[in-house]
């Protein structure tokens, strides 16, 4: 029988089924607005708003209240090209697509799998909720169940859209500590041969992830809020330490300052904790302007949004959740929703003479091409996919910090 050629959107199709099965959290994360986004001849630079849902008070009694319809969203801005380029001859594309795959395409899918979820697992810093204590591997379950509250605290979804990329030292901890608790046999069965923690029945899917991010706080200590009333998302802090400073990711609870659940409006109990969205320095007295997540929304200042139970007082102390010039892993719990990966196709090389293709599959967008360079007299191929990721509704997330 005679060899066929393997064509290009037969390796792509291949290259796609093998990304998929290679992602941990991008596979487990939001990709349903990729498909506004897959625009012929899309650039670098795209940006697209994601809409968040929208919230709504209610009223009590016979009488008609419309309220303003406050919508919000966030902007997911396709500004990385990533690729993998190699060489490979027309005679080696004889082979059969399973040969080709294991010389080719899978360590090429390795790699860019391992960009987008270590790409997606930065947005950590964006997520304000945390449980956990840095230096200590989490072992217990009773972690999963902290997190589990925190989400169901912002009224995160119980619908088997949950669930939990945790490093390896986490994931080999967690097995140990599991294992001798009551599980269904299936589930030990699989967590036997697999390696990886079976949490299905604490409401999480589980995933290991090597790309977990590291984060470092910044050199700021314990100070406190500086003015009163104030709201928003930027908040003025004073006795931060001549020149501290504040890092991206970095969160912190303030005196009095309570958490509410979004739908009812009440008191949760516990601090509101915030992230910092921005790295900021404290000038020569301490005092320094941080950005943060989530907004400081009370009942008076917007109460379709509220986020507290009120507004800090002035002097109310700050204290951070982890010590200054720390580092440590933040892994993530999250409903499916927290996060959104969008992808754009690229420019269809053939049409210029090149061989190759574009295909989508599950919400990522992949081209190919190849062509004979003259100068060089080689045939390079690309495998490109651009793409962007964006904390849509970081709410439903949870860091799980070790």
């Amino acid at each position: 029988m005679a060899n066929t050629l393997l064509t290009p959107v037969k390796i792509l199709d291949e290259s796609l089924a093998i990304l998929e099965n290679n992602l941990a959290f991008t596979s487990r994360s939001n990709r349903e607005y990729s498909k506004e986004f897959a625009i012929t001849g899309a650039k670098v630079g795209a940006t697209v708003n994601a809409r968040k849902p929208n919230r709504f008070v209610g009223t009590t009694g016979p009488n008609l209240n419309v309220e303003n319809v406050n919508e919000q969203s966030m902007p997911v801005t396709l500004t990385t090209q990533f690729h993998v380029d190699f060489t490979f001859s027309s005679q080696e594309l004889t082979l059969i697509v399973d040969e080709f795959a294991d010389r080719y395409l899978k360590p090429a899918m390795a790699t860019i799998a391992n960009k987008l979820d270590f790409d997606g697992l930065a947005l950590a810093s964006t997520v304000a909720n945390n449980v956990g204590t840095v230096g200590t591997i989490p072992n217990d379950i009773q972690t999963l169940l902290d997190a589990g509250t925190k989400l169901d605290n912002e009224s995160a979804p119980r619908d088997g859209m949950r669930t939990v990329v945790w490093d390896p030292a986490t994931n080999a901890k967690m097995v140990k500590g599991a294992a001798g608790l009551f599980n269904p046999s299936g589930k030990l069965g699989e967590q036997y041969e697999s390696g990886i923690f079976q949490a299905s029945s604490l409401g999480f899917d589980v995933g290991m992830d090597q790309n977990v991010n590291t984060f470092t706080t910044g050199t700021r200590t314990n100070g406190t809020v500086n003015g009163a009333s104030q709201t928003g998302t930027s908040l003025i802090l004073a006795g931060l330490g001549a020149a501290g400073t504040v890092n991206k990711g970095d969160t912190f609870t303030i005196a009095g300052v309570y958490g509410v659940n979004p739908q009812n409006r009440q008191s949760t109990g516990v601090l509101r904790q915030f992230t910092v969205t921005a790295n900021a320095t404290a000038d020569g007295s301490g005092n320094a302007t941080v950005s943060i997540f989530p907004a400081i929304n009370t009942a008076a200042s917007n109460q379709q949004y509220q986020t507290v139970s009120a507004g800090p007082a002035n002097g109310a102390a700050v204290t951070w959740d982890v010590a200054a010039a720390t580092q440590y892993v933040a892994n993530l719990a999250y409903h499916k929703n927290a996060f959104t990966l969008a992808t754009a196709d690229l420019e269809d090389m053939s049409q210029y003479g090149a061989w190759g293709a574009r295909r989508n599959y599950k919400g990522i967008s992949m081209r190919i091409a190849r062509q004979y360079a003259i100068g060089t007299d080689t045939v390079p191929c690309r495998i490109d996919v651009l793409y962007g990721w964006a904390p849509v509704y970081q709410e439903l997330a949870c860091r799980i910090v070790r």
